[in-house]
């Protein structure tokens, strides 16, 4: 399997060093290296590509607003030296965010995310009878074969467009499956579990901090959608 992929990043020294990160990929294949948006437009409507490497502050168009143009998108990892984007990042759902300087471990991890999603495409989707909802538990297509799902093992629940990844208790690796969130989330006891942002839903009892901006399980910081705010401050009474 491999992932075309191109780089976009108007500062030369950050493209090499890019181009060199994704060359320890094995299956990674660099197709195009762009100095802006308007070069990464040209190449897209040329050639195949599985996966964007994407800088934000660049001149004449944005990063973000590159993503927003696009009506066709393939996966993307956003690639820059600020923070203070990665709400705005994880709401037109890309793949992941990086900030600079990027250790290779951690761009690794994110283009293993990358190629976990785009394998998850070649599945086929799960058949309607398979979600049948259970008072306690349910099952989901995974790995070939119908998992159960005990909904009192749920810790949160992440979508990543047409699928979910399902991280419970007792175990470190998610159930990946080709699922709705909304048909998981009409599964799930709304007193026990909430919705934060369009890719998220989280188990009550494992939320151990909450920002105005984030919750929280753990380290793990998920970010709160502008649209989910006033349900999350329900929870401390502050609403």
């Amino acid at each position: 399997m491999v992932l075309r992929c191109i780089a976009v990043d108007d500062e030369p020294l950050a493209l090499d060093l890019l181009e060199d990160n994704i060359k320890q990929v094995p299956y990674l294949e660099l197709v195009a290296k762009c100095a802006d948006a308007f070069e990464a437009i040209k190449v897209l409507e040329e050639k195949t590509v599985d996966l964007i490497f994407l800088d934000i502050q660049m001149p004449g168009l944005t990063g973000l607003q590159f993503i927003q143009s696009l009506q066709h998108k393939p996966m993307i990892i956003l690639i820059t030296a600020y923070e203070k984007y990665a709400l705005q990042g994880f709401d037109l759902e890309v793949t992941d965010y990086l900030v600079k300087p990027v250790a290779l471990p951690r761009f690794i991890k994110a283009c293993n995310k990358a190629k976990e999603l785009f394998q998850l495409k070649q599945q086929p989707a799960i058949p309607a009878a398979a979600a049948t909802p259970s008072p306690d538990f349910f099952f989901v297509n995974a790995d070939y074969s119908l998992l159960k799902i005990n909904i009192a093992d749920i810790i949160w629940i992440e979508a990543l467009k047409d699928y979910i990844r399902i991280h419970m208790t007792g175990t470190t690796k998610p159930v990946v499956t080709r699922m709705p969130l909304k048909q998981v989330e009409e599964q799930l006891n709304p007193a026990k579990f909430i919705r934060i942002h369009k890719s998220y839903i989280i188990a009550v009892a494992h939320i151990t901090a909450i920002r105005k901006n984030s919750v929280f399980i753990g380290t793990m910081e998920l970010p709160v959608g502008d649209n989910y705010r006033e349900s999350v401050a329900a929870l401390t009474g502050t609403k």
